[in-house]
């Protein structure tokens, strides 16, 4: 009978636990849980996506004769330290003048275009708008936009803090992923039945080589981006164009969306020159997009992931009302480990069908 099915069973052992965590839930018996979570997901986080793209250059250092797998480590360490220093040393100054500039002058800037649009409306509104009201409904946004920065400055506080603990603690997380990385599989495997350790092994590779493909050449075409936007801005004089281009760098991380909301700064900064430099600064936008498009992701990405770009699209905007940033950045890779997950699992259930 189908009640006496083992997949019944699971499924059946599936549903009786999530409704088990959901009354735990309830009776907030979970909230330590929670909170340890919390501590860990960022740390860990981020110790992955540097751990994927840290391996293939400690490997290729162990291959070395008498390097041993410690050394092969502290090296790339102490390789990206001298790097960050080096980088710090050549832009640091020029990085922190222009992020002081947007800080100090951009909101003088804004309000200078804010008065001379009025003034253009008051000239050529022929009593279609109400300068007067669009007066008001600014000063209301900017009241409550200062009232909810007040009442979340113990949360900036916190966030300034826990960034300070990720950074710390991060570097210590990263060295044992590296170090003990080929311990993770076996440990796995010691619960699982002997019988599936093959298939095991085989969905824990399918899933690292995902995993590793996607980082390495997402974070290569946010650099790409990064330095081609730079390259756009310097040309069209946008000024701040070294603090906008590393914001674009940290945005385009996220595929699709991310390069949009990487020059919303840019276009807010464009407002405050020139009428044509919102246009100037879109075309930049398209332009490097095509490239991106046509020649670095083909070239970088290709269809490693094989994911309808449809599919990419929903899955970012579920993530985003979910998690915000975050959800963004974690939805394609956890998509991906959850497909092949579950379509390595099928082709073994029909394997073992077949010989059964």
């Amino acid at each position: 009978m189908w009640i006496k099915h083992p997949y019944f069973k699971y499924v059946t052992g599936a549903i009786l636990f999530l409704i088990l965590i959901y009354f735990l839930n309830l009776l907030d018996i979970l909230a330590p849980f929670k909170t340890a979570i919390r501590t860990l997901f960022f740390p860990i986080l981020i110790a992955g996506f540097l751990y994927y793209i840290l391996k293939p250059i400690v490997r290729l250092i162990r291959k070395i004769k008498f390097i041993p797998e410690e050394v092969a480590i502290l090296s790339v360490f102490a390789a990206i330290a001298g790097f960050l220093y080096l980088a710090g040393s050549l832009f640091a100054q020029k990085i922190s003048t222009q992020f002081s500039d947007i800080t100090q002058k951009l909101p003088k800037q804004l309000k200078e275009t804010a008065n001379k649009a009025e003034e253009a409306i008051d000239k050529h509104d022929m009593g279609m708008l109400s300068v007067n009201r669009l007066r008001q409904e600014a000063s209301s946004y900017l009241s409550g936009t200062t009232q909810n920065l007040g009442d979340n400055i113990n949360q900036i506080a916190s966030a300034l803090t826990g960034a300070t603990t990720v950074l710390v603690v991060v570097p210590f997380v990263l060295f044992y992923f590296l170090k003990d990385d080929n311990r993770f599989i076996p440990f796995i495997l010691n619960f699982i039945p002997k019988k599936y350790r093959d298939e095991g092994v085989k969905v824990f590779q399918d899933i690292s080589v995902k995993l590793s493909g996607y980082i390495i050449g997402q974070i290569t075409v946010a650099i790409v981006d990064g330095v081609l936007m730079y390259i756009g801005y310097a040309i069209i004089g946008l000024p701040y164009a070294l603090v906008l281009a590393i914001f674009v760098t940290i945005t385009a991380v996220v595929p699709f969306f991310g390069p949009l909301i990487g020059v919303l700064p840019a276009l807010i900064v464009a407002l405050t020159q020139e009428p044509g430099m919102v246009l100037y600064v879109l075309i930049t936008l398209v332009v490097v997009q095509q490239i991106e498009g046509n020649l670095v992701a083909p070239l970088v990405l290709g269809n490693k992931l094989n994911i309808h770009p449809l599919t990419i699209i929903l899955l970012l905007l579920v993530a985003t009302a979910l998690y915000k940033f975050i959800g963004m950045l974690i939805a394609i890779p956890l998509y991906a480990v959850v497909k092949v997950t579950v379509l390595d699992l099928y082709q073994f259930y029909k394997r073992h069908k077949k010989t059964a």
